[in-house]
């Protein structure tokens, strides 16, 4: 039976994070630190016009690229949060969540032999796709004492004349680090000096902390080779809606949305009404409470583990920290599986998340400050029996 699976889905590995939680799924009585996603309710204007469009019948296809209604909100809330200024009927597409962005940016862009550059860590999805569309995954190892910032050196030192496109992701998961406009820059003329196109993954562009956002894409020169994406998954706590949407050229929507077109037809109908909700009136006020909430569990979070000892960058974004566990000599995967035996305490290995993930564990603080007060006393008696 084996024969009729293809080769490049067969040596793909499953996610790390999938495999590390089918594990956690049988100890029903542990706590964990390692889920992605919001610990907020859906705010409730939104969940109710969800449900108000199911209950009034609106229930049929949309446009393939979404509500136009909703597309203008988008293109409102792009040069709001992007300063970038996008045509809502030619340059943007609403999808099913980001995922379904980056996997049909990367099938439309990528030949076979061409090169991607994907920082790591970084979100799981990056370098198998590249695998399966037939491009080569270029991976650069961030390094923590650049904060996880990519560097415009380390750029220029994996570019060859097969490198096509630069995946960006920040605010990171699961380092929970930011690149700043400064750092922007200087990877920006890189980008344009040998002719790249970027994808720039932005779904943790409302969570930010101690300076303001900052895309790629509103830099001189980038817009014309920049796709966004983004989505609601995590500033408005959508996860199970899966909503999300790019932003880009013309030229280049017109093709995204032909493969959108084939794959998906369009995104659900009832999650396009929830979000447009959420983008009317002052989202703002929707976003800035669950923010803050995220800003103080980080502040305990952070300051929790440097007084036990572990070092760890303080996050700027997203809602993760990723402490250094090297030092006690396991690897993180086996420092993860003895946490979860010993202690009931789930997190995620680094190395889930690209080769220099190794030596760290990314811990979620998407958690009530009463859970993660307990997940701090059970990780130090750990700890303290290690040291």
């Amino acid at each position: 039976m084996r024969d009729f699976l293809t080769k490049k889905i067969t040596d793909i590995q499953p996610s790390g994070i999938r495999k590390f939680f089918d594990i956690v799924s049988e100890q029903p009585d542990a706590i964990s630190l390692g889920v992605g996603e919001p610990d907020f309710d859906t705010p409730s204007h939104m969940t109710q016009e969800g449900v108000r469009s199911i209950q009034e019948g609106r229930t049929f296809y949309t446009a393939n690229a979404g509500l136009i209604e909703l597309r203008e909100k988008i293109s409102d809330y792009l040069l709001f949060r992007n300063k970038v200024n996008y045509d809502p009927k030619t340059e943007i597409v609403v999808t099913v969540g980001g995922s379904e962005a980056i996997d049909i940016a990367l099938r439309t862009f990528v030949d076979p032999g061409d090169e991607v550059i994907i920082p790591q860590p970084s979100f799981v999805c990056y370098e198998p796709i590249t695998q399966i569309v037939g491009g080569t995954p270029v991976t650069i190892d961030l390094k923590a004492e650049n904060q996880f910032m990519l560097t415009p050196e380390e750029l220029e030192g994996v570019l060859t004349e097969k490198s096509k496109i630069l995946i960006l992701s920040y605010p990171n998961n699961p380092t929970g680090g930011t690149m700043d406009r400064e750092a922007l820059i200087k990877i920006a003329d890189v980008v344009k000096k040998h002719d790249l196109l970027v994808i720039t993954d932005e779904i943790y562009a409302e969570l930010v902390y101690d300076e303001p956002f900052t895309s790629i894409a509103e830099l001189p020169g980038m817009r014309e080779r920049t796709i966004v994406i983004n989505g609601f998954s995590k500033g408005f706590a959508m996860t199970g809606w899966r909503l999300g949407f790019m932003a880009g050229p013309e030229m280049f929507m017109e093709q995204l949305l032909k493969l959108h077109q084939y794959t998906i037809m369009a995104a659900p109908t009832a999650s396009q009404y929830a979000a447009l909700a959420g983008l009317k009136n002052n989202w703002q006020e929707t976003v800035e409470p669950m923010r803050l909430s995220y800003e103080e569990r980080r502040n305990y979070l952070h300051h929790a583990l440097e007084k036990m000892g572990l070092t760890c960058y303080k996050a700027k974004g997203a809602f993760y920290l990723f402490p250094q566990i090297s030092q006690f000599g396991l690897s993180s995967e086996e420092f993860a599986l003895r946490l979860l035996d010993e202690e009931k305490l789930a997190v995620v290995p680094g190395s889930a998340f690209g080769k220099s993930g190794e030596g760290f564990i990314r811990l979620s603080y998407a958690y009530s400050i009463y859970e993660l007060k307990e997940a701090i006393q059970r990780l130090e008696r750990f700890v303290t029996r290690l040291k």
